[in-house]
């Protein structure tokens, strides 16, 4: 680790964090999320505005775009990372009580979207090196290759898109 040269690493919790996060056990959370909450894929799946939602969101994500979809583990961890960005920022800043959540492959893309109530714009904030938070818009804006936002009657949907790779 950088900077932590000549120091001792603990150790004896390697094993419980192995424990705890493993692929497979990655995949029966995700499956039960879509099990619980429905196939985004399918309809809009909406979740309540609490920051558990994140976790679940990344669930829903993980499962579609790495197992119905079949997409690299890169392609997934960029999607997963991303709308664990967009819902934070509907949880955080839009005062909803529930926000949709929307995945869409056509050839060559994938989108995601994310639903709120709120006609709030987002806003691209310059970052800083040392910026504890609004990252998230920033880090959208770099990963994506597009990204945007349509106002709707009631709310709007901020949504982003990713090249991928037809097999």
């Amino acid at each position: 680790m950088a900077g932590l040269e000549g120091m001792e690493q603990p150790r004896g919790h390697a094993h419980a964090a192995a424990a705890r996060w493993s692929p497979t056990v990655e995949d029966e959370h995700a499956l039960k999320a879509v099990e619980l909450y429905g196939d985004p894929t399918q309809a809009e799946v909406p979740l309540p505005s609490r920051p558990e939602s994140a976790a679940t969101a990344r669930r829903l994500t993980q499962v579609v775009v790495l197992r119905h979809w079949g997409l690299t583990p890169k392609t997934t961890e960029d999607a997963v990372l991303l709308v664990s960005e967009l819902v934070g920022n509907a949880v955080r800043h839009t005062g909803a009580r529930v926000f949709g959540l929307r995945l869409h492959r056509r050839r060559g893309w994938i989108r995601v979207e994310v639903r709120d109530p709120s006609r709030g714009l987002p806003c691209l904030m310059p970052v800083q090196e040392m910026d504890i938070s609004g990252r998230g818009l920033f880090l959208v804006d770099k990963l994506a290759d597009r990204w945007g936002v349509d106002l709707l009657p009631r709310g709007k949907t901020t949504w982003f898109e990713m090249r991928v790779a037809d097999r």
